[in-house]
């Protein structure tokens, strides 16, 4: 049996683990992700932190497993920008993927950048050149020791190798960025320097070493290959075993990531087109809600009873009560949206409303409203494609509710399947730290071992007419209340 260290930085859980080349993770540790600042931004230590302190208690819990480890592979959160210097050293606090503070300067920038240049049309408050511009704006001593900009992942295989490095999935939004055929470097335009970008590599690529010079429970790994991950949903995806032609991923966590993998490098409109390699594009996108969203009605709902809430029982109880005929049409935008419609001043809605609907039928509408969203994202992509997706693989924490798998099969009417990994993330790491270690002879080896199908569920064809109506209103909905929600956005209660 081979194992290896694998390590997934999630927006809610930091987990590392020890992995075989089955993708059965005997040993792990899953620790709360770093807290964000009152500003939305995280100090990148912690996340070297958790990093250590979870290797410290594998260590404890099964010594010889941890030091027999072949390689480390890290993946985690994109959209999260480590601002480092040139000994590695963060310069300002990481800006992560929910905060949206460039979105005044990246309005600014929209209108000067050469709408020619294909990246132009992707620049908004999530993109790292308008948080590179923010930084220059409002931090400029530590825009001046910048030196690299990179994600987390990155910044914890610096601190065990001392190479500073990249991949060009991760990355590939800032590289777009450069001079392309059509117009002029974006980077110039924005008054950025280009020679942030650091050194990019495909993943599964060696970084380097783990350092002879690491103290604790990472001593034992010195000289250990430190592989290149990617981020946190392309991790996910080899490990759900969806990283192949025609199918699309679903990863649901605290938030939702949708996509499809194409041959074509196709774009479509509000999708990100992103060369993943293997001659496979990923065109789709990260969302600002999924299990967040949830929970948020979840604790609207019993708040007043004063305890903890357990959000997958509320909504078992929820889903249990009679539903009324007249659906409710949830809008499922509470923090505004990224893909499709990359627009911070969105807003959420529950429409449709009448004096039988009860806290049941708005378990449901949020239930249908996710999915209706992961079906717009999933239609664009399709027709850019110019294929019909063969089915979806589903991870994330809400894979595991049978419910919510059958809801998004109906309302997508694809096939949704559930692999028997409870952490992909975690496994499709680990499959890149087997294949460094010479398990298998390639990406798509280690996938088809590692990756494995448990549940299937069908789209129900007497559901197709309800579900089809519905997505149209969904989609008038979104578009018609649009300006409403950005002009709620900016009014303030008087208090």
């Amino acid at each position: 049996m081979t194992l290896v260290l694998a390590c997934d930085i999630g927006g809610s859980h930091f987990r590392v683990g020890l992995v075989d080349e089955e993708g059965n993770v005997p040993h792990d540790v899953t620790l709360a992700s770093p807290a964000e600042g009152d500003d939305g931004s995280i100090a990148p230590e912690t996340w070297w932190d958790r990093f250590t302190d979870a290797a410290e208690q594998l260590a404890r819990a099964a010594p010889d497993a941890f030091a027999g480890a072949a390689a480390v592979a890290v993946c985690g959160v994109t959209r999260t920008q480590v601002f480092l210097d040139a000994a590695g050293t963060p310069v300002h606090p990481a800006i992560t993927f929910r905060d949206a503070r460039a979105a005044e300067i990246a309005e600014e920038l929209r209108a000067r950048l050469d709408p020619v240049h294909p990246e132009a049309a992707h620049v908004n408050a999530f993109h790292p050149l308008a948080r590179l511009a923010w930084l220059k704006r409002h931090a400029p001593a530590a825009y001046g020791r910048l030196a690299w900009v990179v994600d987390p992942k990155d910044f914890i295989n610096a601190r065990l190798t001392g190479v500073v490095a990249s991949d060009s999935v991760s990355a590939g939004r800032l590289a777009a960025c450069a001079a392309s055929a059509e117009a002029g470097s974006l980077f110039a335009a924005a008054g950025v320097s280009e020679a942030v970008l650091p050194p990019l590599l495909a993943p599964g690529a060696t970084v380097g070493i783990v350092g002879a010079t690491l103290g604790g429970a990472l001593a034992r790994l010195a000289g250990r290959p430190v592989v290149c991950g990617s981020h946190d949903t392309w991790a996910a995806v080899v490990g759900l075993g969806a990283m192949r032609p025609g199918f699309a991923y679903n990863i649901s966590g605290t938030t939702e990531v949708l996509g499809l993998m194409s041959p074509a490098d196709a774009t479509a409109d509000g999708l990100l087109t992103i060369d993943w390699g293997g001659g496979l594009n990923q065109i789709g996108g990260p969302g600002q809600n999924g299990a967040d969203t949830a929970r948020w009605l979840a604790e609207l709902l019993t708040r007043w009873r004063g305890e903890p809430v357990d959000v997958p029982a509320t909504f078992e109880t929820l889903l249990a009560q009679p539903r009324d005929r007249a659906p409710v049409l949830f809008l499922p935008l509470l923090q505004g949206e990224r893909t499709p419609y990359w627009n911070p001043s969105m807003r959420g809605a529950f429409l449709g409303l009448n004096r039988r609907h009860g806290a049941g039928d708005l378990a449901w509408a949020l239930l249908e409203g996710i999915a209706l969203l992961n079906r717009d994202v999933l239609t664009r992509a399709e027709t850019a494609a110019g294929i019909a997706c063969s089915e979806i693989r589903f991870g994330g924490g809400a894979a595991a509710n049978r419910l919510w798998a059958q809801v998004k099969a109906d309302v997508c009417d694809r096939p949704v399947v559930v692999g028997t990994a409870g952490e992909p993330g975690l496994v499709g790491a680990a499959a890149l730290a087997q294949v460094a270690a010479g398990t298998f002879a390639s990406l798509e080896a280690a996938q088809a071992r590692m990756a494995r199908p448990d549940r299937r569920y069908l789209p129900r064809a007497d559901r197709r007419p309800f579900y089809d109506a519905l997505f149209g209103q969904f989609r008038r909905a979104v578009a018609e209340l649009a300006p409403l929600s950005a002009d709620l956005a900016h009014l303030e209660t008087p208090i």
